[in-house]
């Protein structure tokens, strides 16, 4: 569980890769915003160290990937190896969540390189908006 001090959940939305596709990054943000998070969108074609530094320097609570290439394999570890080598603990200072079209033969994969979870194409904006929640809470 992450922990907060003060404030809302922040939440940094990022576009890895080549994939030029947003609109479900795009609805993901907007719910997170209208849930009362803090959002930081990246916007298309980041590479990971861009995600990385983006992260560390709003100091978010969650990383959410969006890969619909097929990338993500790549993409996601890249992007955790980064967080570590800057000393982010990952899943205890920061939780990595990715979405999009991801095959479930990927998701042990995933979740042994860091990621909390992995959300697929019909995944009610809700019941994402609930894990982060229940994930990241603040500090009393």
């Amino acid at each position: 569980m992450i922990s907060r001090e003060g404030g809302n959940i922040r939440v940094l939305i990022g576009k890895a890769g080549l994939d030029g596709h947003d609109r479900g990054a795009k609805v993901i943000a907007r719910a997170c915003r209208d849930a009362g998070f803090e959002v930081v969108y990246t916007g298309l074609h980041q590479t990971p160290e861009m995600i990385v530094n983006t992260a560390i320097q709003e100091d978010v609570d969650v990383v959410g990937l969006s890969i619909l290439s097929g990338a993500h394999n790549h993409l996601v570890p890249e992007v955790i190896k980064s967080l570590r080598s800057q000393g982010v603990k990952v899943g205890v200072d920061m939780l990595i969540v990715v979405g999009g079209i991801i095959p479930e033969s990927d998701f042990e994969f995933l979740k042994k390189s860091g990621v909390s979870m992995v959300f697929t194409p019909g995944t009610s904006v809700e019941s994402i908006i609930t894990y982060i929640r229940e994930h990241v809470k603040p500090k009393a």
